[in-house]
């Protein structure tokens, strides 16, 4: 009899270990709304996966179920479910399944619904990580020399602040040469969203991202690139963003809020003109894109109004991908119909220059607009900083990988943003505070 129980304990305990031997990368958290958050895994074979979850702290709880995806090596083994039966304001906890059997993680796997407060209270308080230039070494395919990507414990100095939600600004992913397929861009994205140091993060913090150039195609690519769409799609699976595209178009553009504030996330390769043409339509994000950015922020209610976008743009300094090196006409006219239609609490959220900064900028009419650039988090970090823009704050320019936080207090008609910029340890390196405009 004992002999049999073993033998059955045995192949339990096989049954959970193979399961969880499937598992490639995450699962991670996507968007949050009030009536559905998303949740995202990858395996590493065709399997059939769901997910349990139940309401964080209650006794009792009722467990309820996504749908059943089966993973195919058509969509590089990726699934996105939709919790879609919990209540706003709550806090979950959730159980990743494959082929029905339970896959514990040895972390916590939490998410939550945003709360309705409007008509009702102030909005929460809540934190948002901020970081972009995520390189993850793969020697076969690295430039010969000393490797490109390191300090991977910053994913753990995020992790313990805890932030509410985090925006990957661009770069998030770092093409190589012999990437260029489809086959190649599934495999890069593999590589690096399965990084052991950044299960943890992926778990239970709100992932919401941009692209740049590398998570694109080659370095500096633009609309001309040949494999854009690949790109796209490739994006599009492993990113839990609740939209792509505007009007109709193709692309990584889209918008969200998140308790009180707003966000615009802007496609900056997608319809870009070739930075070194001298004729045509010289643009980066193309008319539309302009035209729906500048009528979104002017509808937009909150007290500040986030523009995600991969390459800096107040940052003056005539090098680089900088938006008024190649671009500076397009970026006049934004800059200009932002003082014209009299939005307030705009604030660039950039990466691209493998440093961090603050730069500010005051309208013709005394608008303030801010640029936050936060970079690199694992990437190459430079020796000193060629530049001489006269828009940086002085003292927030770091050259070490770092990350920021934005944390949000204060009651709904006096909300204050609290920038804090950390190094790889998780150390202040320094910190500011905004008081929303009035």
């Amino acid at each position: 009899m004992k002999n049999v129980l073993l033998l059955a304990l045995l192949l339990c305990v096989r049954l959970l270990t193979g399961q969880a031997e499937l598992l490639q990368s995450g699962p991670m958290v996507g968007y949050s709304d009030m009536r559905e958050v998303l949740l995202w895994v990858q395996t590493k074979a065709a399997a059939k996966v769901s997910f349990d979850y139940w309401e964080k702290g209650k006794k009792d709880a009722r467990i309820y179920h996504t749908a059943t995806v089966e993973t195919s090596p058509a969509t590089a083994f990726t699934a996105k479910l939709v919790a879609d039966s919990v209540q706003q304001g709550r806090r979950y906890e959730y159980l990743l399944r494959i082929n029905a059997r339970p896959v514990p993680r040895p972390y916590p796997t939490e998410f939550q619904s945003q709360e309705l407060w409007q008509w009702r209270h102030d909005p929460p308080d809540f934190s948002v990580a901020v970081g972009s230039c995520f390189y993850v070494n793969e020697p076969a395919y690295d430039r010969p020399g000393r490797p490109y990507g390191s300090h991977y414990e910053i994913l753990d100095a995020i992790y313990q602040k805890h932030p509410d939600m985090m925006l990957w600004l661009g770069d998030n992913v770092y093409t190589r040469e012999g990437d260029y397929t489809r086959t190649g861009f599934f495999h890069r994205y593999t590589h690096t969203r399965s990084l052991p140091e950044l299960q943890p993060l992926l778990a239970s913090v709100h992932h919401y991202a941009i692209w740049d150039d590398h998570d694109y195609g080659p370095n500096d690519s633009d609309g001309s690139f040949v494999l854009k769409d690949v790109a796209l799609e490739t994006f599009k699976l492993f990113w839990g963003n609740p939209s792509y595209g505007i009007n109709g178009k193709p692309g990584i553009t889209t918008r969200f809020s998140f308790n009180d504030m707003d966000f615009f996330a802007l496609d900056n390769r997608y319809y870009r003109a070739a930075n070194h043409r001298t004729t045509g339509e010289r643009t980066m994000l193309g008319e539309e894109q302009l035209q729906w950015l500048i009528s979104s922020l002017k509808e937009s209610k909150a007290p500040f109004k986030f523009v995600l976008l991969g390459g800096q743009v107040l940052n003056l300094t005539p090098k680089y991908e900088t938006y008024e090196h190649y671009f500076p006409e397009e970026r006049r006219r934004l800059l200009e119909l932002i003082d014209k239609e009299q939005i307030k609490g705009v604030v660039f959220l950039t990466g691209d220059r493998h440093h961090t900064e603050l730069c500010t900028y005051r309208t013709p009419s005394g608008i303030e607009v801010y640029d936050l650039t936060v970079s690199p988090l694992t990437s190459g970090t430079p020796k000193k900083l060629e530049d001489d823009s006269t828009l940086v704050v002085p003292g927030t320019i770091v050259l070490e990988h770092n990350f920021g936080l934005l944390r949000f207090t204060g009651p709904r008609k006096a909300r204050v943003m609290h920038i804090e910029i950390y190094d790889a340890d998780g150390q202040l390196l320094w910190q500011k505070e905004i008081a929303a405009p009035k």
